[in-house]
């Protein structure tokens, strides 16, 4: 018997700020009309920083006049005043840069080396201690149906160093929905958000492609973008014909700070269907894999904006 489940995790950066006036503003697509989702919004004055949802929408508040910056790995970089959004609610277009992103950039050194560096530059980099406001959200699904939900604010302090990474974590609000009875599954347990912050810190989830073995198993490529002549993007994809389960990885990196802005990864559906499934019992089939994070770089401060994970895979609970 089979049995489908599906875990996402969301975890998005807030700040504290005193409330005033209310606004809103809806990022789109210049060309398409379409919402940009995942913009980051930095509001100077309150030192605010956010994210735009899926229907590109973001809401702050405001206590008098600030610049406010938007920011996308794919759209060109907008600035403007506070008073320019005469409406509570405001329509933004940016212009795609994507199309940009053409020129195929030659090196010296393996791409891989060059990650490394910039891996470890930007784990030495990260603002520790810092104090991050969080707001968190956690989906899981059984066989196609709602079975657990959680959401809440925590206020994240995080201290030491890299070597010696340690959080504490103050929950402020917090509310949670699921089956109470009935067989409670591990895998509903969720995530340690001590060690997941610790793995963002880090940039574990790039450890697969920064093995030496790697320069094997996937192919290493570097990309330009005429829009922004300090942003490089990096993809690292498996190597034709793979027979396991290997993300596809895009870093887009200030190629001059050696700073990674996004690491994003996925399990492209032709790896998957390339893999052979599994059929002890016990044993996980993942079919839909993604893991996505924002950094951003600030005067002296740098640090985590957002992270997205998502899972789905059928685990065998019993002989087929």
């Amino acid at each position: 018997m089979k049995k489908n489940l599906i875990l996402l995790f969301l975890i998005l950066n807030l700040s504290a700020f005193s409330q005033n006036e209310e606004k809103v503003i809806v990022l789109k697509d210049a060309d398409t009309d379409l919402p940009i989702e995942d913009a980051t919004v930095f509001v100077t004055k309150t030192r605010q920083t956010l994210l735009s949802n899926v229907e590109g929408t973001v809401t702050f508040v405001l206590n008098g006049i600030s610049n406010i910056q938007i920011t996308h790995s794919s759209y060109n970089q907008l600035k403007l005043r506070s008073n320019t959004l005469k409406d509570k609610k405001n329509v933004i277009y940016l212009k795609n840069s994507v199309t940009g992103l053409d020129e195929i950039i030659v090196t010296k050194q393996h791409p891989q080396k060059i990650l490394k560096t910039i891996v470890e530059n930007s784990i030495k980099k990260l603002t520790i201690p810092a104090r991050l406001k969080v707001y968190s959200r956690e989906f899981f699904k059984l066989n196609g149906a709602n079975y657990h939900y959680s959401d809440g604010l925590m206020n994240f302090q995080l201290f030491g160093s890299t070597k010696n990474f340690k959080t504490d974590i103050l929950v402020e609000q917090n509310r949670s929905y699921g089956l109470l009875t009935g067989e409670i599954s591990s895998d509903v347990l969720g995530y340690n958000l001590n060690d997941i912050m610790q793995n963002y810190y880090n940039f574990k989830y790039l450890s697969p492609i920064l093995d030496p073995k790697a320069k094997k198993e996937f192919d290493f490529l570097i990309k330009s973008s005429s829009k922004n002549d300090d942003y490089y993007l990096m993809s690292v994809t498996p190597v034709d014909n793979v027979k396991e389960l290997r993300d596809d990885f895009t870093i887009l990196y200030d190629r001059k700070k050696k700073l990674i802005i996004e690491v994003s990864s996925f399990v492209s559906p032709t790896t998957i269907a390339n893999t052979k499934d599994k059929t002890s019992v016990g044993s996980k089939n993942v079919y839909k894999s993604l893991f996505k994070t924002i950094y951003r770089q600030e005067s002296s401060n740098y640090y985590l904006v957002s992270s997205r994970e998502e899972i789905g895979f059928e685990r065998i609970d019993k002989k087929i």
